[in-house]
């Protein structure tokens, strides 16, 4: 095998498909990328079984050729390279790289042990707009749950239908929902696509302005441009959020986004022992009154003048879960929040071309 191709290329490339290499040192092969060299065109595609990547480019080839190499160290290699050709030859049981005057010797691993791409027949798909999508990925992955044993709630539920795309996650402590208006192709799309996969897609270096999404009985298969990224789908039913969501409230309150965020910020400062901030409205004097407490630090109040409607309520919630929100809102100027009562959940919301909904459950005051 040999091949010769720009660093600024490769690099990309490499970047690309390091989603997809596994962690493990006691399976080399799963942290490696195998790279396939044929008719102008450089295949790297990554395993970690769980998700799968393939991605090309175009190259140099002077000599067809399979090969895997350890993903860290060729990374490391190419980051450190001029910015210029890299020529790549052998590949058997050691590779040679060389660029201008820089040369390295890889030992390499057997191809024929390295799994195929898998083949897939898509059961459904769409075509969504990646920029819109991936902002609204970043509006709701993190309230995806970390816990292993509810799989189900580490996956966030993807609709798009009658042109309307919506994201729904939670974590059983909150709920985030956002959706906006696209255009969708007939019929509904409908699957469960694990949180941190989503965002990892849609963070991609060389993503194209529409993404492909589809699925298969056991799989979720994204395509863009040259690249096709699989992982595993999540199986099970999502929860039923729409009984969650009230009907109505008795506390309408508008905030100043900027503002809300310095002052919760600071209040927060004491509340090490305590992640509890407690929300004061006091709908006569158009207030929210923020106040933290902790045995050991001391306490905290800051007020902040805010638009009333309907009475005067308390509430206290985990402020640490209110800036994912303020951070998922940080380019809206107003953010409402609404409240039944001091036992119930609150929700705070902000429209526009994104339109995004955050419950969180309340803590004891």
């Amino acid at each position: 095998m040999r091949f010769t191709v720009s660093q600024s290329s490769l690099l990309k490339a490499l970047s690309v498909v390091a989603k997809g290499m596994g962690t493990s040192s006691t399976l080399p092969l799963l942290s490696g990328i195998y790279i396939k060299a044929e008719e102008g065109t450089l295949e790297f595609q990554t395993n970690n079984l769980t998700i799968t990547i393939r991605h090309r480019i175009p190259a140099n080839v002077e000599e067809s050729g399979e090969t895997v190499v350890s993903g860290k160290m060729l990374t490391s290699i190419v980051k450190t390279l001029d910015d210029a050709a890299v020529t790549f030859d052998g590949g058997e049981r050691t590779i040679s790289i060389s660029c201008e005057k820089s040369s390295f010797r890889l030992n390499t691993l057997n191809p024929a042990d390295w799994a195929a791409f898998p083949e897939y027949s898509l059961e459904d798909a769409t075509e969504l707009p990646s920029e819109l999508l991936s902002g609204m990925v970043d509006k709701v992955y993190k309230v995806t749950s970390k816990e292993t044993t509810r799989p189900i709630l580490q996956g966030i539920l993807l609709t798009a239908s009658n042109n309307t795309i919506r994201l729904v996650a939670t974590d059983s402590y909150r709920l985030a929902v956002c959706d906006a208006s696209a255009e969708t192709g007939e019929g509904e799309f409908r699957t469960i696509v694990p949180g941190s996969v989503f965002h990892d897609v849609l963070s991609m270096p060389n993503l194209e302005e529409r993404i492909s999404i589809g699925t298969t009985d056991s799989q979720v298969v994204f395509t863009f441009g040259n690249t096709t990224f699989i992982s595993s789908k999540i199986e099970g039913n999502f929860p039923d959020y729409r009984q969650l969501l009230p009907s109505s409230c008795n506390t309408s309150v508008r905030i100043d986004v900027e503002a809300f965020a310095a002052a919760l910020k600071r209040v927060s400062v004491v509340a090490i022992s305590n992640a509890s901030v407690r929300f004061d409205i006091d709908a006569d004097g158009k207030l929210m009154r923020l106040s933290a407490s902790s045995p050991d630090q001391g306490e905290s109040t800051e007020l902040l003048p805010v638009e009333v409607e309907g009475q005067s309520l308390s509430i206290a919630l985990n402020y640490h879960y209110v800036f994912d929100c303020v951070n998922a809102v940080s380019d809206k100027k107003e953010l409402v929040l609404e409240l039944q009562s001091n036992m119930q959940p609150g929700i705070f919301k902000t429209n526009g071309k994104v339109n995004y909904l955050y419950m969180l459950m309340p803590v004891r005051m």
